[in-house]
């Protein structure tokens, strides 16, 4: 039974590493079959007394085959995946903390913050808990709506850069209430080390939220979010081109690719064969949101085999799940080699029907999570070096 108990444990990242190959895989259906026939021949007999059977043949497990390291020279690895440097499996995992974004509004938690004190406080919370990349939206300090004004990131960004020493990460994504233009301006006067950049046009769908409110802090707030209805949030290749060329080649920022869908991953491959970006690429897979891949673990599994198939060893694989799947496909990431974001942004509980208080707080479940599978976090100087980051002595706040 150890070897069954260990290998069920191991399961993901055997499969991952290709070395969970098709007689392995039928030995733990054996063993699995195994266990569950001798526990239904644990009986009772007529005097109540327990009776004590031989089990048949079917039950009975066959040796373990030589898949253990421990018994056995190690196999080849699954001619299917591709070839990867083990090395790669035991890097720290990258923290990502997403802190206010522009999907949930004021009504929606108390927590989220707003004003530029409270985005700039929560970032140095979530740095200080183990985050190294920081994703940052704006907020009108008055009606915390989405902001793309200059002056409002000013307000925050100077002093989380001067109390931490987290990468900064700028949206490119704004609001639904900004034009691509718009949204460009932050980072095309800020320069900041690292930008969001979506890889493709889609319906990004928040209209059902409505309903589940009664009252709003705010007038804008239903309107904003019914309007997603019959919305395309638009990233055609002209614009992806434009803010590569501008921000990305004019500013010297690296970019966190966000890919919604399968069809993401192929989109920034064209790009790559064309040399308009540069590995190693920083890719956010991201499951959950309404008009999306769905969050699942099968879709996860599918999403890191395509961009292994494109990518090879040309990136670093992220992931972003919304709402209640944030913790257990993030963990499910960080289990197969790649990296996890958190963050109010992407959703604002920390367990089944309680608010998280900050995001710290969420980090700091993260890095619990990672701690009891002896991963280590990285820290901002590993991500420098492993993203090819410019450094925070050349951005402009």
């Amino acid at each position: 039974m150890s070897h069954f108990s260990g290998l069920m444990l191991n399961i993901p990242r055997l499969i991952n590493e290709g070395t969970l190959v098709p007689p392995a895989r039928q030995y733990v259906d054996t063993v699995s079959m195994a266990v569950q026939g001798v526990s239904a021949l644990q009986m009772t007999g007529e005097e109540g007394r327990k009776v004590s059977l031989t089990p048949p043949a079917w039950a009975k497990a066959p040796a373990p085959p030589a898949f253990f390291p421990h018994t056995s020279p190690r196999i080849p690895r699954n001619p299917h995946l591709p070839k990867k440097d083990p090395a790669t499996m035991a890097k720290p995992v990258i923290i990502t903390c997403a802190l206010t974004g522009s999907i949930h509004t004021p009504t929606m938690s108390d927590y989220l913050p707003i004003a530029p004190q409270q985005i700039a406080d929560q970032a140095i919370a979530a740095a200080n808990a183990g985050a190294a990349i920081l994703h940052l939206h704006a907020r009108d300090p008055e009606s915390g709506r989405p902001t793309a004004d200059i002056d409002v990131f000013r307000q925050f960004l100077p002093r989380i850069k001067e109390e931490t020493d987290a990468i900064i990460n700028i949206t490119t994504g704004g609001g639904h209430n900004m034009t691509v233009e718009q949204r460009m301006q932050p980072p095309l006067n800020l320069q900041p080390e690292m930008c969001s950049l979506n890889m493709g046009s889609m319906n990004f769908a928040l209209y059902p939220l409505v309903d589940k409110y009664d009252t709003w802090k705010h007038d804008w707030e239903p309107g904003y979010l019914e309007a997603t209805r019959d919305f395309i949030f638009k990233n055609t290749f002209r614009d992806i081109e434009t803010i590569l060329e501008q921000i990305g080649e004019g500013c010297s920022t690296r970019f966190e690719y966000e890919c919604y869908d399968v069809g993401h991953l192929y989109s920034l491959a064209h790009l790559l064969d064309r040399k308009l970006v540069k590995p190693p690429l920083f890719v956010q897979t991201i499951f959950g949101v309404l008009g999306g891949i769905g969050a699942d673990a099968e879709n996860l599994q599918f999403m890191r085999h395509t961009a292994n198939k494109l990518f090879g060893n040309d990136y670093e694989w992220s992931v972003l799940a919304a709402g209640r799947h944030q913790m257990s496909l993030g963990m499910m990431c960080a289990n197969m080699g790649g990296n996890v974001r958190v963050g109010l942004e992407d959703s604002l509980y920390i367990s089944k029907g309680e608010f998280a208080k900050s995001n710290a707080e969420q980090v700091t479940k993260l890095r619990h999570l990672l701690d009891e599978m002896s991963l280590d976090i990285a820290t901002p100087a590993e991500v420098r070096e492993r993203l090819a980051l410019k450094g925070a002595d050349n951005v402009k706040f």
